[in-house]
């Protein structure tokens, strides 16, 4: 296989944070000898999670087997998921926030018409839904665990404790039509076709688009790290990965 030198679009303080818990990680198991320095485990995980390189890509690259890229990025995403902010945590940095933002999005996934599960008919593809809070303007606060996609939002958003947390915060979320029957603090535009809907109405659900457009920014952000665009691991390991995700980008934003 042919190597050759390439870059990742993450900032250098991202490899610092990463670099500081996998060190913290060596220390705490007594870990006396390892084929890479934290600072080129972490530089690995990176090109895994950021550009989506597959282990035979990664063993070439730096110089290791398969074998051991895999338990060094496995290592990485326990380190990182365990770090990932709870719903309780988001709904606390909510009390700071004048309303929040729910939506759902698919993270697709290499199975087969027989899986049915996973089949997001609204798709027309395999996947999992990820249930995402976001601030105002945006910026991911939380994500949910992975469930297949057959799951409905409204349904999701129950069975991950959402609504009953937005209801105890007394916090206003904005979400779309997928969300309804939610009740609570949960807002969704006017049900019905467009030309059926009376002028406030439609007044009413043009604002509500305008104010969940940026909504968009988070899934973004999330589709901006490549391995989340077509995951080809086991479906019990794709909350981890979407909690990794989400701890890398707080701490780069953070910073």
């Amino acid at each position: 296989m042919l190597v050759y030198p390439s870059g990742i679009d993450v900032s250098t303080s991202t490899l610092r944070y990463l670099s500081a818990r996998l060190r913290t990680r060596r220390q705490e198991r007594g870990t006396r000898w390892r084929r890479v320095t934290a600072n080129r485990q972490a530089l690995l995980v990176l090109a895994h999670l950021r550009c989506g390189h597959a282990y035979a890509q990664l063993d070439a690259g730096f110089g290791i087997g398969t074998v051991t890229a895999y338990r060094y990025v496995a290592e990485a995403i326990d380190v990182l998921a365990a770090l990932a902010p709870t719903l309780a945590d988001a709904m606390k940095t909510a009390s700071t926030k004048a309303f929040l933002m729910l939506d759902g999005t698919l993270l697709p996934i290499d199975r087969v018409a027989a899986d049915r599960p996973f089949y997001s008919g609204k798709h027309k593809k395999h996947g999992m839904n990820v249930q995402v809070i976001t601030d105002p303007m945006g910026r991911l606060l939380w994500a949910s665990p992975a469930l297949p996609d057959a799951v409905h939002d409204v349904r999701a958003a129950r069975e991950h404790g959402i609504v009953d947390a937005l209801t105890h915060a007394d916090v206003t979320c904005w979400a779309d039509k997928g969300y309804r029957g939610a009740g609570s603090t949960v807002r969704i535009p006017y049900w019905g076709r467009w030309d059926t809907l009376s002028a406030g109405q439609q007044a009413v659900n043009r604002s509500h688009a305008k104010i969940r457009a940026l909504v968009e920014q988070a899934m973004a952000t999330l589709k901006s790290w490549r391995l989340l665009r077509k995951l080809r691991c086991s479906t019990t390991r794709i909350t981890s990965l979407v909690q990794a995700v989400l701890t890398l980008h707080l701490a780069s934003s953070n910073r």
